[in-house]
């Protein structure tokens, strides 16, 4: 019973800790965050101007383009956080880190089995428009689980993906708008330019808070 309690002390204590290293680390956050975002938002705006030019609409090849753009974004931004993690004498798989991760792992492999569906069981150019509202809806869900570790923006920037997903996908049954020209648009407009957009805001505020 006595190693219970102590176990019990022991997982209560280290939690407080991390948390209370999480809310100091809310301005390192912060800054880590811009060049994410930025270098995301870049790769998304690229991405869909290259996939519309390509003429990649059918759902299969739709899914298997996106899901290869997101895994460059994401071995982007692990190159970006160890290096922010060098500069700063910080470990990479910190326990802040690992919290951060587990917070965003559930709705980021919903939308990972969603490429997967479509990538290799649905097939024709009908279908694609359904796909990037349900991948903004589960990044928006990731990003406000993960809001409690991070600034207070980007509980609104997860918002804005979730309100954006529901608009958007009302938008395209309500005037049944299936065309499937509106997917790089749709996966561009969330995926590059709202992040890019956010990306810009936290440098600048950033820059202002040094310069006061």
């Amino acid at each position: 019973m006595q190693s219970l309690t102590r176990m019990n002390t022991n997982w209560a204590a280290e939690n407080i800790q991390t948390i209370r290293t999480l809310m100091e680390r809310a301005t390192i956050y912060r800054r880590a965050l811009a060049p994410v975002m930025t270098f995301t938002g870049v790769v998304g705006i690229a991405a869909a101007y290259a996939g519309e030019r390509m003429n990649i609409h059918a759902s299969h090849d739709f899914a298997r383009y996106w899901m290869v753009i997101s895994a460059i974004a994401v071995a982007g931004v692990g190159v970006l956080v160890r290096r922010q993690a060098l500069k700063d004498g910080e470990a990479f798989w910190s326990p802040p880190t690992r919290r951060v991760t587990q917070a965003l792992l559930p709705a980021f492999s919903g939308g990972l089995l969603a490429g997967v569906v479509f990538w290799w069981k649905v097939d024709g150019v009908e279908w694609t428009p359904f796909l990037p509202p349900i991948w903004v809806l589960l990044y928006g869900c990731g990003l406000h689980a993960a809001g409690f570790f991070m600034p207070r923006g980007i509980r609104l920037l997860a918002w804005m993906f979730v309100l954006g997903s529901a608009g958007s996908l009302l938008t395209i049954l309500g005037f049944d708008l299936l065309s499937p020209r509106l997917s790089h648009p749709l996966m561009g407009g969330f995926f590059g330019v709202l992040q890019l957009a956010y990306g810009l805001y936290l440098y600048l505020t950033e820059q202002r808070k040094r310069v006061v």
